[in-house]
């Protein structure tokens, strides 16, 4: 059942990218800060815990659990280190995430070719 109710879940935030992309003059960069902020503003306010509760992966894989662990990873530096918290807490967070996927980039551009976009 835990998988049935990730995948609708997290099926349930790409669709509404997808129609913000479709229905909207929304450039992706937009969308993309759209939903970062909205987990930031989620998880501040303590919904998107009982989401990611309810959905396990379904709600943390998405770009919104992307600005959920931002707003985690600020959350705990600020009450172990303080006001610099603010500045490294998301950062040390989201660290392992954003050097995989430069990793994976790297390794992708290495072994395959650009094409022209046109």
């Amino acid at each position: 059942m835990n998988y049935l109710w990730a995948f609708t879940v997290g099926g349930a935030i790409c669709v509404a990218g997808q129609l913000l992309i479709d229905l909207t003059k929304l450039t992706p960069a937009r969308i993309l800060v759209i939903f970062v902020v909205s987990g930031v503003v989620l998880s501040a306010v303590g919904i998107w815990d009982k989401v990611v509760d309810f959905a396990g992966a379904g709600a943390t894989v998405p770009i919104i659990g992307f600005g959920h662990t931002l707003a985690k990873g600020v959350e705990e530096a600020v009450a172990q280190d303080g006001f610099t918290g603010i500045f490294t807490g998301g950062l040390t967070a989201c660290s392992c995430g954003v050097c995989a996927s430069l990793i994976a980039g790297f390794i992708a551009a290495v072994f395959t070719r650009s094409k022209s976009q046109s």
